[in-house]
């Protein structure tokens, strides 16, 4: 086990052990995104009260809470965060939190050594890591793991005790579903660079407008450099994503029009939130179906 997880764990283990009753009923967890939120609700038992911040189209790079928000902050025994700087203007209010309650990064239960290196994001390593199903899933269930012992729950207590089974098979999925693609149309072009891990672990070249943050921008220049490489590569479909406004994208399918190519739109990914309530991608594994079917339907 690397020294971040064992960190982890016994800071977890530190917090928790400041609680006067490690048995206490009626815990109250706030979690920072929705793939964070459902992936808790699965693992931990139902009489957990788990609550998030950032609901269905919210970009947590530029996310601000709101004052709901801070008192959801504030009744919380525990706050669960991604880490890697995704949450980048709430830093430094999870940093006052973790002085006074249980404020853990689900990033801290993974293995440094899975994580992509990124010089050009100030969180050095990318955030988004829930696109690489068997990485979340070791986070998650690390993280859950030391949860339960720690309140000395049993493992009948899961919501859903299969679910880390559901993720494996949701893992074995994709792989198929990419593999499907002829390998010289493996090629994902997106608003930002937000599946670099889904490129990773599952054999696609992945390529974003923007940068691994939102909170850069797309300059001519890079709208220019990517519709050459669209044109090199006779790729015929491109996409959106939830949180983003489409006018970047759109700039670079007329910048391809302009050049005598036409590229489609394939589509709108859901990359760092999920979808709205009631649809299939209002969870984790429907949202990352969602989107890989989206993409091997629009570039096979």
């Amino acid at each position: 086990m690397r020294l971040r997880l064992l960190t982890a764990f016994l800071l977890s283990l530190c917090f928790f052990g400041c609680q006067p009753d490690q048995k206490k009923e009626g815990i109250v967890i706030t979690a920072t995104t929705g793939m964070i939120h459902d992936g808790l609700a699965n693992l931990l038992p139902e009489d957990v009260k788990i609550q998030s911040l950032m609901g269905p189209g919210i970009d947590p790079h530029l996310y601000k809470p709101t004052s709901n928000d801070l008192a959801k902050l504030k009744e919380a025994d525990i706050i669960v965060y991604n880490g890697l700087s995704l949450e980048g203007k709430m830093e430094e209010i999870l940093k006052n939190l973790s002085k006074k309650k249980p404020t853990l990064a689900v990033s801290d239960f993974v293995h440094e050594a899975q994580l992509i290196n990124s010089n050009s994001f100030s969180g050095l390593y990318d955030p988004h890591f829930w696109f690489d199903v068997s990485l979340w899933n070791q986070g998650l269930s690390a993280l859950s793991d030391s949860i339960f012992s720690i309140y000395s729950w049993g493992p009948e207590r899961s919501a859903n005790p299969d679910y880390a089974e559901e993720l494996m098979e949701l893992d074995n999925w994709i792989s198929g579903e990419i593999a499907s693609i002829p390998e010289e149309k493996r090629i994902l072009i997106t608003a930002h660079d937000a599946f670099g891990y889904l490129g990773k672990a599952y054999g696609i070249e992945v390529m974003g407008l923007q940068g691994i943050s939102t909170l850069s921008e797309a300059g001519l220049k890079d709208i220019d450099i990517l519709t050459d490489f669209i044109i090199e590569k006779e790729i015929k479909s491109v996409f959106i994503e939830s949180i983003i406004n489409p006018k970047a994208i759109q700039a670079v399918i007329q910048g391809c029009k302009l050049k005598g190519y036409e590229v489609k739109l394939g589509g709108t990914l859901f990359s760092d939130a999920l979808g709205p309530q009631g649809t299939e991608e209002d969870n984790y594994i429907g949202m990352v179906r969602y989107n890989v079917t989206t993409i091997t339907n629009a570039i096979r």
